[in-house]
């Protein structure tokens, strides 16, 4: 089994070559009608009463619907108003030869990241991620803070945004200062824990790919065991700049992850559109984006969070399509609408995880306060997803147990969604200088977790 990657050569030669098509036209002529089609052919519908399904033909059919989108539109490269094109027998053989396991990292720290199965014992792989902008001072305590988590099988680290006093440019030289200085001192924070092993997940300073292929380097920057993002274009869509570091860290040898958030309210549509793009993400992950694993993040267009009940759901039901259908390997990342030490954030963290887990992904944690707020997120919210993720796992929740859990929380801030508390910053919450949660924020934490106990949430400690 060697894919990723799946005919490199094959899949330049159609973003160079495939049929012509203008970007709204894409948008307008292929996705929305198709999509409606699908929708409405394979008779797919969002049921607000179960967040969780447990009904397998939804799964099935879903996944269905995914695979006939991709195979009728396929992926615009927006640089060449080329579409990439795919037949079935082609996603078959990719489907068919990905491995769906990967060492990352190495040493002591080295970890397997695998497949899971809908309501799998296994307990989740987690990559822990504040996925928002810092100070640049503040990188290495946010950093350390983060990697000294137990649960952490990874870590992706905050990003900056300036770099010794200069604002960071995309295509400008200080992007390339900001890229290196961002992997080195993530490296040394990582040391400084005692996990230098540990897979690191980087660069997200570097938005361009000069940036990205500046931070390749075994010796101060990313590692041939550590992982980087081929991002795509909303909706299905991908450019030059994006092939050009597909093919860069493939051929450097670093493990790709595919990053993929469909917009429900965009031109996805409704939940049960954004599921059925976020299904045809995943192969377009494995074949375009030459992805070892996804990180799925579907929003909401107007909250910018996909912890509410339509999120959820989709989620759960995309998760559980790709789960039964392939040996893919997908994270759900949480994207919470409150911020750090407020009670809303942790039950946000807590009914992500539960849907996530339980319909067979693993965990990327966590996006807080609409990821709009610099400086705004903690390792304590990521923290209790895990536990959260774990439990699930470990006591074999059912589904239907979940969706009751997960409606339960619901109640507790679905109406604070559009104007969820801001919290408190990384200073406010942590002391810098130990890398330790405030006395205020660890009660809370406390608090809001044996309230989980008591709803009959397990945790495994």
């Amino acid at each position: 089994m060697v894919t990723p990657p799946w005919r490199i050569n094959e899949v330049l030669d159609r973003a160079q070559n495939g049929p012509v098509c203008l970007e709204k036209d894409y948008d307008l002529k292929l996705l929305v009608p198709e999509l409606r089609r699908v929708i409405k052919e394979y008779d797919i519908a969002f049921d607000p009463a179960t967040p969780v399904p447990e009904d397998p033909s939804l799964a099935d059919s879903l996944w269905e619907a995914g695979i006939d989108l991709y195979l009728k539109i396929g992926t615009l490269c927006n640089d060449t108003h080329r579409r990439i094109m795919f037949s079935e027998e082609e996603v078959k053989e990719a489907l068919g030869n990905f491995p769906g396991k990967f060492t990352l990292g190495f040493g002591r720290d080295s970890r397997e990241l695998t497949y899971r199965r809908i309501e799998d014992h296994k307990p989740p792989f987690c990559m822990f991620t504040p996925d928002i902008t810092c100070d640049e001072d503040l990188f290495l305590p946010m950093s350390m803070a983060y990697l000294q988590e137990p649960l952490a099988d990874g870590v992706c680290a905050p990003i900056l945004d300036e770099i010794e006093g200069m604002p960071i440019r995309s295509g400008y030289p200080s992007e390339i200062k900001g890229a290196v200085a961002h992997t080195m001192m993530f490296r040394e924070a990582a040391r400084r824990v005692g996990r230098p092993g540990i897979f690191l997940k980087s660069v997200g300073t570097a938005e361009s790919d000069a940036a990205q292929i500046a931070a390749s380097n075994p010796e101060f920057g990313e590692r041939l065991t550590d992982g980087r993002f081929v991002a795509s274009i909303t909706e299905l869509k991908i450019d030059n700049s994006l092939l050009n570091k597909m093919v860069h860290f493939h051929t450097y040898g670093c493990f790709v992850g595919a990053l993929a958030g469909p917009i429900l309210g965009g031109y996805a549509g409704g939940p049960e559109g954004t599921a059925i793009v976020g299904v045809a993400y995943h192969l377009m992950g494995l074949l375009v984006n030459q992805a070892h694993f996804m990180v799925y993040f579907p929003f909401h267009l107007k909250h910018t969070c996909n912890t509410t009940r339509e999120l959820l759901w989709v989620l759960s039901v995309t998760h559980q399509a790709v789960a039964r259908k392939s040996n893919l390997i997908s994270l759900s990342a949480s994207y919470a609408a409150a911020g750090p030490c407020t009670p809303m954030v942790l039950r946000e963290a807590a009914t992500h995880a539960l849907a996530s887990v339980v319909s067979g992904s693993n965990l990327w944690i966590m996006a807080v306060a609409k990821n709009r707020h610099k400086n705004y997120a903690t390792p304590l919210e990521a923290r209790l997803a895990g536990e959260v993720g774990y439990g699930v796992s470990n006591a074999n929740l059912s589904r239907s147990d979940v969706n009751e859990l997960v409606l339960t929380l619901l109640k507790t801030y679905e109406e604070n969604i559009e104007d969820a508390p801001l919290g408190k910053n990384f200073r406010e919450c942590y002391d810098v200088k130990r890398c330790k949660p405030t006395t205020e924020y660890l009660d809370l934490y406390h608090n809001i977790r044996k309230a989980l106990e008591d709803l009959g949430i397990p945790f495994i400690y």
